[in-house]
């Protein structure tokens, strides 16, 4: 493990790349990048913060974009971020005679016992 290795797995790590990827990235084993990790505990931490960079990167992006007056964005946010009351798909739920949600698959097993009832 050269510093020049530990660097391209820093910059893997950076991108998004997977444990495998960035081994295969610097030119290691996996069993390499684990056995360093063992003589250098503190390289695991490093290596999870910068797995991070690119969606810290993204909601930065996304933020910006929303601070900028950007509505499509802020729709966009609201929908994955806030989905009970703004997500536009139908979640599988139902709504049952109290107001109360239920998924869909329990709702169907009802219709369906009501149905035998009745006939």
């Amino acid at each position: 493990m050269t510093p020049d290795t530990v660097n391209k797995l820093e910059q893997a790590f950076a991108n998004g790349a997977t444990d495998i990827q960035a081994c295969f990235y610097a030119g290691i084993s996996k069993q390499t990048l684990y056995t360093y990790q063992d003589k250098h505990p503190e390289f695991i931490d490093r290596k999870e913060a910068l797995k991070q960079n690119l969606n810290l990167i993204a909601k930065n992006t996304i933020a910006r974009a929303i601070k900028d007056g950007d509505t499509q964005e802020a729709k966009w946010w609201l929908e994955r971020r806030e989905k009970e009351a703004f997500s536009l798909r139908n979640e599988n739920r139902q709504v049952d005679e109290n107001g109360k949600t239920a998924p869909l698959q329990i709702e169907l097993t009802k219709t369906i016992r009501n149905a035998k009832d009745n006939d």
